[in-house]
């Protein structure tokens, strides 16, 4: 297999995982809401959870695009 072509490959795997992220950050923010809407007492205590949830999978999507992104220009 040629250098490109592995680099290329290993560019759009890495890049799967900002599907995952989006993914995530839906699945966050529905709990969310289905937790809100069953009991909105505990939603403002929830809330700090949810940021720091979103921002956690959000910076697993970003860190998959640098590597796709440093596959692709870098290596």
């Amino acid at each position: 297999m040629e250098a490109e072509a592995a680099k290329l490959i290993g560019a759009g795997i890495a890049a799967i995982g900002m599907g995952g992220a989006g993914i995530g950050v839906g699945l966050i923010f529905a709990y969310f809401l289905q937790g809100a809407l069953r009991n909105p007492a505990a939603a403002d205590k929830q809330f700090p959870r949810l940021i720091i949830g979103f921002a956690v999978t959000e910076a697993l999507g970003i860190l998959a695009f640098l590597v796709a992104l440093l596959l692709l220009f870098v290596v």
